[in-house]
This record gives structure tokens, sequence and C-alpha cells, in this order.
């Protein structure tokens, strides 16, 4: 099979039916499979469905509302095209660009193709600017340089897809996922509509949580597999100030000055402690770091291809 579309379904009853007509015509010279998941939806979405799905049709149903990420997640995990594109139920992404998108993929030799929406469709203040913001933020302190992470359209080769590692709210952050796997990745201007139908579920009290996985994407992306080097570092530091700092105070203590309850005596403290227990922490992370790759037989690294070279005959090699 070509392609596998996963699309994310919350409430969207209104929008089933164009959307697959949509899909449709827009995939009809493409060998495809559709795979809805359903997130807890609480109106008719299942039954608008039920009622419009073909056979290239799979639905996934979610018993309450888990979030875009495990929806996501749950729909790559049962895709079985060669291809994985994302897209939204709401018909503002628009399946028309997807094969354009599989021509670049494979002209330009990439792993992944994110969009990016143009003459975005969606109020300034509450989407355009903190999405702006968020963008220009995630791209400085990762290095992974996309105009719009919050595009859902994005096309993926399987093996990239599957090994994304989706949990929490991280699909903010796939392009970042995707270039620690190694992925070769670009974007490319796509259409972006109005919403039609229903309501949008996004809104200006998700920046918080933004600013909360971009913190775990940092991690993961500089110290997943050396977080010594994290807290080591942290708590040297700590710990030589916070000694230099008590030195300096036992050396006014034996000139006779009161250093009790001093600020600086307690940043002291605080510093040295702290110190100790941002290195036990670093220890600690790299015994539970073995454990998760030993435990379940995972390399530290991805190998993307191996040639062996043992059946060229001498006369073969140049």
């Amino acid at each position: 099979m070509k392609l596998s579309v996963v699309v994310p379904l919350y409430n969207e009853e209104e929008s089933i039916k164009p959307f697959f007509e949509k899909i449709r015509s827009a995939l009809k010279y493409i060998d495809y499979e559709i795979i809805l998941v359903d997130d807890g939806s609480r109106d008719k979405t299942v039954e608008m469905v039920e009622k419009y799905a073909d056979e290239r049709a799979k639905l996934i149903r979610f018993k309450r509302n888990f979030g875009q990420t495990p929806a996501l997640a749950a729909g790559i995990d049962y895709a079985k095209g060669e291809y994985i594109v994302t897209i939204d139920g709401d018909l503002q992404n628009d399946p028309d660009d997807i094969p354009a998108m599989i021509e670049k993929l494979e002209n330009e030799g990439l792993d992944v193709v994110a969009g990016r929406r143009l003459k975005r469709q969606d109020g300034f203040i509450l989407r355009k600017l903190p999405s702006t913001i968020a963008n220009k933020l995630i791209c400085l302190l990762t290095g992974v340089y996309i105009h719009d992470y919050g595009c859902t359209l994005k096309l993926f080769k399987q093996d990239i897809a599957k090994n994304l590692g989706l949990y929490g709210e991280m699909h903010r952050f796939i392009p970042v996922l995707a270039v620690l796997q190694g992925a070769r990745i670009d974007e490319m201007g796509v259409r972006h509509h109005p919403r039609m139908y229903g309501q949008s579920k996004y809104g200006i009290a998700r920046t918080t949580k933004v600013i909360s996985d971009l913190m775990l994407v940092l991690f993961l992306k500089k110290y997943s597999q050396r977080p010594m080097h994290l807290f080591g570092t942290l708590g040297f530091f700590g710990l030589f100030f916070g000694m230099l700092i008590n030195l300096y105070m036992v050396v006014l203590k034996l000139f006779g000055q009161n250093i009790w309850g001093r600020p600086l005596l307690l940043l002291g403290v605080v510093l040295t402690l702290g110190g100790i227990q941002l290195i036990s922490s670093g220890f600690i992370a790299e015994q539970v770091l073995r454990t998760y790759f030993e435990s379940q037989d995972k390399k530290p690294y991805i190998i993307k291809d191996i040639k062996d070279f043992v059946a060229l005959r001498p006369s073969d090699v140049p």
C-alpha cells in the first residue's frame, strides 16, 4: 500500500461527509487507506463515519478523550502504508496538497515533508501571534528550522513515523522528534481554509503546555543519552560555589564575626545541598537510562542500512 492517511477526530460530525469526498477526489490515483481515530467524541462523529466510510477506511475509537498526540500515535501504529500522512479532519488542511507532498518527498530523497500553512485562516491575536512566537522559540532552542510546527499536515516515510515515540502532547514537536532519528526533513507551502464546521479545540491557554513540552524536547535532544552531562554539570557548579561561600563564611567566623542568619550563609548551604542532589540525580538518571535500553534490548543508535562486501570478488573491487 502506498499511503496511510491518519485522521484524529474530536466532535467533527459536520465535516465527515465533505472530508471523505475531498479525500477520495484528491487521492483517486493513489493506493491508500484512511485510519480515523475518534478521540472520545460526544457528538455523532462515529455515526457519520460509519455512514460514509468505504472499504478503504478503518475507525479506531477511544473510550474517552485522550488528546491529539495519542490519537495520532494510535493511527500511526495501525498504518500499513509505505508513506504515512497526518491531517486534521476539519478540512482546514487541504487533501489536494498530499500528492504534491509525496512527489516532493520522492524527488528530493526526504524522510519527512512538513506542511507550512500559507495565508493562514485563523485569528491573529489568539492563534497566529502565539503560534509565530512559539515557532521562532522552538527553532532557536532546538536548531530545527521549520516555520510552522502547528500544521498537522505532514508526510512521513513509514519507518520514521513508526519510531516517533509520541506521548503526552508531543505532536507539536514531531519535526524535532524526526530529526532525532536522523530524518531528512523539509517543508512545503500548503493551503489553509477557514473552519467551516464545528469549533476550534485550540486556544491561548495551550501556551504553558507548549513551554513545558519544549523543555522536555530540549532534554531529549541534548541529554537523553547522557543525562549526567546535564545534572552533573549543574551539580558541580552548585557544589563548587556553595563550598566556596561556606569556606568564606568559616574564615569570617574564625575572625570573630557573627555569621548566623546571613543570607550568604543560607545561599552557600542551599547551593551545596542542591549540587549534591543534582549529581545524585545524574547518577540515578544514568542507571534508569541503562535499564531502559538493556531491559527492552534497545540500542542507543539507529542504523540506516548495512552493506555487506564479503561477496565481492577481488577483481570486482576497484
